[in-house]
């Protein structure tokens, strides 16, 4: 089974982009991953592939009609499709790690990248679409946000890194932000890497990284933390 997105979008030229490089870009090229992309207006039915309208009950702005978006997310994936139905959306559930594991083990996400005021809310029921958010700030539409999902699903496939040891200790890993890293030199600017690090003794490096990702998130995310400690006190 290989991973397929499908992008539903008014601006199709924005993909790949940057994941046509580096670790999604080689894996797109060898077939580990795939992705299509969908012109909405390819679906409208007037002259001028009109997609939007404005919204009832007043107000500014315009938004995307529920008829011509369902008839592209129908041409896209077929009632018999077992991809998840995914649309960008400031209002979404955030997502985090967990649900980039979740999807990089499936089948694959039908993408709706909404644009203007949003998407007439009877297509978000009649399809089924699960809105997802990337942050809580407001992007002029979904594609930079559907990018940087994908970005974080595709490096988690099977052969897409060279070595998944490493994701298993970055940051939300474990519920946790990773520990600091160093390299060579040994001295940059007057600062030395910590002696334990050079230490070799594999128990005290364990150690010392997982009380420096324990203090990072408790100093820095206090959400995260409070779930951990939760999460703890549950194995407890």
């Amino acid at each position: 089974m290989t991973f397929k997105a499908t992008i539903l979008t008014l601006y199709p030229d924005m993909f790949p982009g940057p994941l046509g490089h580096s670790l999604s870009g080689r894996a797109l090229d060898k077939g580990l991953w795939q992705l299509e992309t969908s012109q909405i207006r390819d679906f409208a039915m007037d002259k001028h592939r009109s997609v939007d309208d404005t919204p009832a009950g007043g107000g500014a702005g315009m938004v995307l009609r529920a008829d011509i978006l369902a008839r592209a997310i129908d041409a896209a994936a077929p009632a018999e499709d077992p991809r998840p139905r995914l649309l960008m959306s400031p209002r979404g559930a955030p997502f985090t790690q967990d649900r980039a594991h979740e999807l990089a083990e499936g089948p694959g996400a039908v993408i709706v990248c909404g644009r203007f005021e949003g998407v007439d809310q009877r297509v978000i029921d009649a399809r089924g679409l699960e809105e997802v958010s990337v942050g809580d700030y407001i992007l002029s539409g979904g594609e930079i946000g559907a990018l940087t999902m994908l970005d974080a699903v595709v490096r988690l496939i099977p052969g897409v890194m060279g070595n998944m040891d490493s994701a298993e200790t970055e940051s939300f890993e474990g519920g946790l932000l990773e520990h600091p890293q160093y390299t060579r030199p040994a001295e940059f600017e007057g600062l030395t890497i910590p002696e334990v690090l050079t230490s070799g003794n594999h128990r005290k490096i364990h150690e010392w990284r997982m009380a420096e990702a324990e203090r990072l998130t408790r100093e820095r995310r206090p959400d995260l933390w409070d779930a951990y400690m939760a999460d703890e006190d549950d194995v407890d």
